[in-house]
């Protein structure tokens, strides 16, 4: 497999997305919620009268910090369900697959401009949530509790590798359907594992401490480098050009 020949797919289709003003939106809006409401919630929650021990404070922030994992998953299904499935009903898919890549090239090369834009969005929100969250609570908690090493794992392991398994499904998902609607909705199916992990730490079955982060991440990954696989091996390109209408 050549890295080189998967970043020209990967910029193909940069240019392809440019033009799609609504990927881009899926891409920013949960981010920008994620950056913006849920600091002014919190600045909410601390000037009340009633107040909110600083226990239960930090509790919250951590439960907020999950949501980028939450967000991992849910960013990427539109460039990912279009990158197949929306070139094919648009007639810019047949071109790419009568090229000599091979199918491995062809799947990277569309994982990296999934994964890229997603990446570039939720860090990006990720500084302005941190920076937000320490202006919010620092006169409650009398320090900068934002960056710490409960988030850390989360962004730089869980998040991260979370994108990755929400694009190589969406990819296999997407290319086994005809119409974008369709692989938008099999696609989020993909957030409901991460949405029972969040489940499982509010209701007390799990910590969300380091070690576990660690290892949920450690179980993707594995999920992510069996699901390449799959795609690769799944990916048909003869009847994709032959067979869909």
């Amino acid at each position: 497999m050549r890295i080189s020949k998967a970043w020209l797919i990967a910029t193909r289709d940069f240019k392809v997305f440019r033009r799609q003003k609504n990927i881009w939106y899926s891409v920013v809006i949960l981010p920008v919620i994620i950056s913006v409401l849920f600091p002014l919630i919190t600045y909410s929650v601390v000037t009340r009268k009633t107040g909110i021990p600083a226990a239960q404070l930090t509790g919250l922030l951590n439960t907020f910090s999950f949501f980028f994992v939450i967000g991992a998953a849910f960013v990427p299904l539109a460039i990912a369900s279009y990158s197949i499935v929306g070139e094919k009903v648009e007639k810019s898919l047949e071109p790419l697959l009568a090229t000599p890549l091979t199918d491995g090239e062809i799947l990277l090369g569309k994982t990296i401009s999934a994964v890229l834009p997603t990446l570039i969005a939720l860090y990006t929100s990720a500084a302005v949530f941190m920076t937000a969250m320490d202006a919010a609570t620092y006169g409650k908690l009398g320090y900068n509790y934002y960056p710490n090493w409960n988030i850390a794992p989360i962004l730089l392991a869980l998040v991260p590798i979370a994108v990755v398994l929400s694009v190589e499904y969406s990819i296999i998902v997407s290319s086994r359907v005809s119409d974008v609607r369709s692989a938008n909705t099999f696609g989020a199916l993909i957030v409901l594992p991460m949405a029972a992990i969040f489940y499982a730490s509010e209701t007390g079955f799990i910590t969300l401490d380091t070690n576990t982060v660690i290892i949920i991440a450690g179980i993707l990954l594995a999920v992510d480098v069996v699901l390449f696989f799959v795609s690769t091996a799944g990916f048909n390109r003869e009847e994709i050009l032959t067979k869909w209408k």
